[in-house]
C-alpha cells in the first residue's frame, strides 16, 4: 500500500517540478475548478439531507452521540459520492489534456509516442464511456450498503465502510484510464491488473481519495495519476 501511496506522490511533484507538464496543467485547472464548486454545494445538499433522514427522534441520553456519528457519517458519505463524481466527470472534460499530459511524461523517459488523434468530444465520451462497467461494480456495492444502512448504527458504520472500499477500487479504474487506453487494455485486462497488484492500488487510489477530499489540492490528483502512471510506461 505505501508503494502505491509513494508512487502517486512520485507523479504529484514530477508534474509540480517540470515546465512541459505544468504548461498542460495550466489549461486544466480553471475547468475542474468550476466542478468542484459546483460539486462541494451539491455534497453539502447532500450531507444535510441524509443526516436529517437517518437522525434518530427522541430525547434519551444517548441521542446526542448518535446524532453526531449520524453527522459524521452522512458528511463522509456525501463527500465520498462528490469525490467520485468530480473524478468522472473531471477525467471525461479534461480527457485530451491528459492525454497530451501522458505523451509528455513518456517523452521524459525517451519513450515517444503519437497522441490520440481523435476529436476532443469523441475521447471525452470515451472517458464516460470507460467509466461504466467499473460504475455498475460501484453501483453493485452500493446496493449492499445501501441495504445495511437501514440496520441502527451499525449498519451506518459498517455502509460507509463497504462504500469507501467499493469507492477507492472505483477510483483506481477511473485514474488509470489514460495510460490504460494508450496501452489498450480492456475493461477485463484493467481489473486483471489492479487485481494481481491489490495492494499497491489500494494505496494509490485510497490516498487520491484522501486528496481529492481536500478542496484546491484535490484539483492536482487527476493529472497527477496520470503523470504518475504514465512516468515508468
Amino acid at each position: 500500500m505505501l508503494q502505491g501511496a509513494l508512487k502517486l506522490l512520485a507523479g504529484l511533484r514530477l508534474m509540480l517540478g517540470t515546465e512541459t507538464l505544468r504548461a498542460v496543467l495550466w489549461r486544466m485547472l480553471g475547468l475542474l475548478a468550476v466542478l468542484m464548486i459546483v460539486l462541494m454545494v451539491a455534497v453539502f445538499s447532500l450531507a444535510d439531507y441524509v443526516a436529517h433522514l437517518w437522525l434518530p427522534d427522541g430525547d434519551a441520553w444517548y441521542w446526542i452521540f448518535l446524532s453526531w456519528l449520524v453527522w459524521v457519517l452522512a458528511i463522509l458519505l456525501a463527500a465520498l459520492s462528490g469525490v467520485l463524481s468530480f473524478t468522472i466527470l473531471g477525467s471525461a472534460a479534461i480527457a485530451p489534456w491528459l492525454d497530451v499530459l501522458a505523451v509528455r511524461t513518456e517523452s521524459l523517459h525517451g519513450n515517444l509516442s503519437e497522441e490520440n488523434a481523435n476529436a476532443w468530444w469523441r475521447q471525452c465520451l470515451m472517458s464516460l464511456a470507460n467509466s461504466l462497467r467499473p460504475l455498475l461494480g460501484l453501483l453493485a456495492w452500493g446496493c449492499v450498503a445501501l441495504a445495511i444502512f437501514w440496520i441502527p448504527v451499525v449498519g451506518q458504520v459498517l455502509g460507509t465502510a463497504i462504500w469507501t472500499y467499493a469507492g477507492v477500487r472505483f477510483l483506481c479504474f477511473e485514474l488509470m484510464d489514460t495510460t490504460a487506453s494508450r496501452k489498450e487494455m480492456n475493461f477485463s485486462q484493467r481489473k486483471i491488473a489492479i487485481n494481481e497488484r491489490r495492494f499497491f492500488w489500494l494505496g494509490f487510489g485510497g490516498l487520491a481519495m484522501l486528496m481529492l477530499l481536500v478542496p484546491l489540492l484535490n484539483l492536482l490528483v487527476i493529472p497527477a495519476a496520470v503523470v504518475a502512471l504514465s512516468h515508468d510506461a
